[in-house]
């Protein structure tokens, strides 16, 4: 039980790290044009990022997958920057087949960006608890930040009738700060 606990609680805290906020944003940007009518297709997103997340972690613990993390840490914030397009375009994502898979892929590419680390630290006799466990606290720390954006939307759209203008703001702040970070990986 301590195993799993602790695989849980690292996933919880990847998702939450500051010092880390790829996922974060990337949450965020793909939640914000959502409110709670949307939450089952969000979940639904969540969940296969989380499973793109999880097979990149399997391929890279089990495949040794000879990726190179220089255009894996570039393209990190390559994907957040492009899950903000919906925001500054003032637009939904397509809620269909396309969206479902680019969530997937995004997911395997930042699930990438950890595997390195994951794979030190991941128990030797136990490696499908362990990446099934991390998996449910990656999905957890996602499903809460979907929820607390889809409540803060309401919020908003409830006392201050500026919905429109938040989700802008969000977008083009966390637009900018996905391009800092694209500028500080050359």
């Amino acid at each position: 039980m301590d195993t799993i606990w602790f695989y849980i609680v690292l996933g919880f805290n990847h998702v939450t790290d500051l010092e880390g906020l790829d996922h974060f944003y990337f949450i965020t940007a793909l939640a914000l044009p959502y409110s709670f009518r949307k939450f089952p297709k969000l979940i639904w997103w969540v969940t296969l990022f989380t499973i793109g997340h999880t097979l990149s972690l399997i391929g890279n613990y089990y495949l040794k997958l000879p990726v190179s993390s220089y255009w894996i840490e570039l393209f990190i914030p390559v994907t957040i920057a492009f899950g903000c397009i919906p925001l500054l375009l003032q637009k939904k994502l397509d809620e269909g087949f396309f969206a479902s898979v680019l969530t997937l892929v995004f997911g395997g590419i930042h699930g990438l960006g950890f595997g390195r680390y994951f794979s030190l630290v991941v128990d030797q006799f136990s490696p499908r608890l362990s990446l099934l466990s991390f998996a449910f606290g990656v999905e957890f720390a996602q499903i809460g930040i979907v929820f607390l954006i889809i409540f803060l939307n309401y919020i908003i759209a409830k006392n201050f009738q500026a919905l429109k203008y938040w989700r802008l703001g969000m977008g083009i702040l966390i637009f900018i700060l996905a391009l800092v970070m694209i500028v500080e990986r050359f």
